[in-house]
Formats: structure tokens, sequence, C-alpha cells
């Protein structure tokens, strides 16, 4: 256990988590039964209007407070449950609403493949892979602009997933970045742009396949035409391409930083800490590693390269992808006599271990947005984008209102479940283009999660750069909302000329 563990548990005082936590579940009622009408969970399928909002309010309110992300996801869950079936079992309800996402597929996927990922960049930390490609990268960059460039570049070139690629990037750059003072919180923005917005831009990703089969399945294309109904909305994808863009211009000072970032550049280039304060509670590589053999870098190149290639082969699916990569591993490092097979499975734990807290913040997220699912509070923004916005307006509307959902729920795909279905019609039946309003929704989804303090593209990228989730996500969130400002304006011009 670490000190600075040590002194959060001496510090916790449980009488006041036993005020608040009762505080909340106090006024939580207070609202279901006196402001709440819950004939309109019968009659609304679960939707209560404006009331579908205060989850979401108070978890951001109390993570801005407290700055404590994982007891606050605990606490909105409870709340929003408390609105959804106030005369119900909370702690019945709760645990129903845990167990049906501990058992979703999209929960098993995640928890495989990011576990396995843990596994495979500790493995590739042992054999030296990771060391040597340090050495490698940092014979050809020689400042700290271009130390960031490559990193830019690489996190171009893994474009196939964007775990893959925050992941990859992330935990092999540190020690390169950190060589030139930079900040984690630096680190985390530039890996972070180069994960999500890439996705979006690239048509043969996880993410086309998924967005597309969405499109498709509402009306818009003809099966077997996903990635061809995706590519329509590459073009009006407005804020990953600025998102993207900017990136270079913030490395080479043409746009200089400013609010939370400023202060963390200045306090690594002073010399004070890289990393910000709690990081080494999430950072995936904290620690001395014990490097086996001479540092090759084959020992990056092939497990990185097969995570690639297995992942294109089994139909962009990076659970096969990760597992296939697990076999390659063993036979190339037990292989090179690097550890033996005992010590392979040892590593292998011990990675899947580190990776057990970013799990948990994301598993949370993703019961706080099956509660939100419960209480319609993303098909509320959308009729209350629709009701109260002409066709012209509806595309920077559409953009800024799910961005928004998406901050406060994160959970991009599982904002594109409930946002595509509805928004496909939507544009049919007003004459918006639908792959501009597809654009909208895609972007929306990129810019929400970049600016979340919990969504998995923040506690991903957050793990391998070993940064605070919270700072990573406070640091990133003006340059997020300056690309998201001229995605707004993007999508304005566009919905008074196309519509």
């Amino acid at each position: 256990m670490t000190e600075k563990l040590q002194n959060e548990v001496r510090n916790f005082n449980p009488i006041r988590a036993i005020i608040v936590i009762l505080l909340v579940v106090a006024v939580s009622y207070a609202i279901a039964f006196t402001l709440v009408p819950v004939e309109n969970l019968e009659k609304d399928g679960g939707n209560i209007g404006i009331w579908s909002c205060v989850p979401a309010v108070f978890l951001v309110v109390y993570i801005f407070a407290t700055k404590r992300v994982l007891e606050g996801l605990i606490l909105g869950s409870i709340v929003g449950l408390i609105l959804a079936a106030p005369t119900g079992n909370l702690i019945g309800n709760l645990s129903e609403t845990a167990t049906g996402v501990m058992m979703d597929e999209d929960t098993g996927w995640l928890i495989i493949v990011c576990g396995l990922m843990g596994s495979i960049i500790k493995l590739i930390e042992v054999s030296g892979g990771a060391q040597a490609f340090g050495e490698w990268a940092g014979k050809k960059a020689k400042s700290r602009e271009a130390a960031l460039t490559w990193t830019y570049v690489l996190g171009c070139v893994i474009f196939i997933d964007d775990y893959l690629n925050s992941m990859t990037i992330g935990s092999c750059m540190k020690k390169l970045t950190d060589k030139y003072k930079v900040s984690r919180e630096m680190l985390s923005y530039v890996t972070s742009s180069t994960a999500a917005p890439l996705c979006a831009l690239i048509p043969i990703t996880t993410w086309a396949i998924f967005a597309g089969r969405i499109m498709v399945g509402n009306g818009y294309g003809t099966e077997g035409q996903e990635i061809q109904s995706f590519v329509t909305t590459i073009p009006f994808s407005f804020y990953a391409w600025a998102a993207a863009i900017l990136v270079p211009l913030v490395i080479w000072h043409i746009v200089p930083v400013f609010g939370p970032m400023k202060k963390a550049e200045e306090r690594a280039l002073s010399g004070g800490p890289l990393a910000p304060p709690g990081s080494e509670k999430i950072d995936l590589g904290a620690g001395e590693v014990e490097i086996k053999g001479k540092p090759r870098l084959i020992n990056l190149v092939i497990p990185v390269f097969s995570m690639i290639f297995f992942t294109i082969l089994f139909d962009l699916d990076m659970q096969h992808g990760v597992i296939a990569t697990m076999a390659v591993c063993f036979v190339l490092f037990v292989g090179q006599k690097l550890i033996t097979a005992e010590e392979f499975w040892d590593y292998s734990v011990e990675g899947l271990k580190n990776m057990i807290l970013p799990l948990c913040l994301m598993v949370l997220a993703y019961i706080f947005a099956a509660v939100n699912d419960q209480i319609g509070f993303t098909r509320f923004v959308i009729d209350v984008a629709v009701a109260y916005a002409s066709p012209q307006m509806l595309p920077v509307i559409i953009f800024i209102l799910l961005a928004i959902t998406e901050f406060f729920t994160g959970t991009n795909w599982g904002m594109y479940i409930i946002a595509l279905p509805i928004v496909i019609p939507i544009c049919m039946g007003t004459g918006i283009p639908v792959a501009l309003g597809c654009g909208a929704v895609v972007s929306a989804g990129v810019l929400g999660s970049h600016c979340c303090f919990y969504s998995d593209c923040t506690v991903i990228t957050s793990s391998a750069t070993g940064c605070d989730n919270f700072a990573h996500a406070w640091t990133q969130m003006p340059l997020g909302l300056l690309a998201g400002a001229v995605a707004a304006i993007g999508y304005l011009i566009c919905g008074f000329v196309m519509v």
C-alpha cells in the first residue's frame, strides 16, 4: 500500500460518508415523491421529463466538488434508481441493474479486451520491448515538440481501435516525454486526440463497423453496406476533424495552451512532478519493472502488429485480436527464454490486476448509463431539441445537446444506440441530409467522451499515460471545447446551406 493510499485510509471519515449517502438518498426520495409524476413511468416508458437530468447534474457537481469519480458514479446511480422507482426496492433495483450490466455482452467484451491489454502491456514491459522503443524513439526525437509529434504520428498509424491506440501509444511514449519534461496531462491529451477522433474518420475501424450497423439497421443504407453508410458521415464529423487537426497546432505552439493545461505544463517545465496528484492509483505502468534480457524493439513491434493484424483478420473484433496476441506473446517471450511459462502467467495476472481500477470505473459508468436509460435522459434531450429547433438549426442543436448528454453519461457507443435510431427518421422527415445528422451524432459522442471524467476514452488513456483521470479530462476540456466550437460553426453553416 502506497503512502498516499495509507494517508487516504487514515483520513477517511466513515461518519461523514454515511451522512452524505443518507442526505443524497433523502433528497432523491423527496424529489421523487413530491415533484416527479410517478405515473409518467408507466405512461411514457420510463420518461420522467426534465427530472431525468437530476442524476447527471448531481454527478457532475459531486465530481467537481470532491474530485472523486468512483463514489460519484455509485451515488449518481442510486439517485437515478430512486427517481425511476421511488416505491420500489432500492437495493434490489441496484442489484438487478448491476447484474444486467455485468451480464451484458459489451461489458464482457470490455473486461476481456482491457484486462488482456493490461497483460500484454505488462509482458512487453518485462521483455524490454517498451524500453527498446523508448531508446529508439529517443534517437529520433531531440526536443519535447518532436517527442509529442512522434506520439501524434504513431497514434495516427494505430487507428484500428481507440483502446488499442491509447493503451499502446500512452504506455510506450511515457519515458520519452518524461525525458523532455512533458506533463502527463499533455501526453494524455495528444494520445486521446489521436484515438477516438481518428476512429471516427477512418472507415476500417471498430467504430465504423459499430455505427454503420446501427445506421443500416435503421434504414440508412442496405444490408452489407455498413461501411459505405459510415463513410458518408466522415465529411460531416466536424469535431473529429477539428480535434485531430488541433493537436499538431498545440504541439508546435501555433495554438498556445491555456487554462488548466497551461498550469500543468508550467508545473512540469519548472521541475515539478510530471504527473498530477493521485495518478499512481490508475497508472498502468506504476512501479519499477525488472527487464528480462536485452531490450529488443522486436518485442514491442511483433505484439502490436499482431493485435492490428488479428483484429483486422477477425472482422475488426478486438476481443479476438487480443486473445490471439496473447498466444503470440507466449511463443515470442517464452521462446526467447526471457521468461518461463509460469512467469508468463504470473506477469499476465499482474497486468490484469493493474486494470482493476480502470475497469471498475468503466463498469460503474455503464451502470450509471443504464440507470439514465431507465429514466429516459437521452430521449428527453432529443425530444427537447426536436420540439424547439427549426430544421436548419437542428444539426447544431443535435451536436451540442448530445455532446452534453455524452459528457454526463460517459458511454459514447451507448449514446449512439439510443440517438441514431431517433435522429435518422427525424432527418428523413425534415429534409436534413442523413449523413449530416449522423455525423453530428458521431461527433457529439467523441466530444462528450473527450471531456467526460469517467468515459472509457478518458479512463483508458489515463491508465496508459499514468495521469489521474480527473486531471486528464479537466485539462483537456478547454481544448476539446475549442474544437467543439469550430465543429458547431460547421454544423450551423451546413444547416442553413444544405437544409
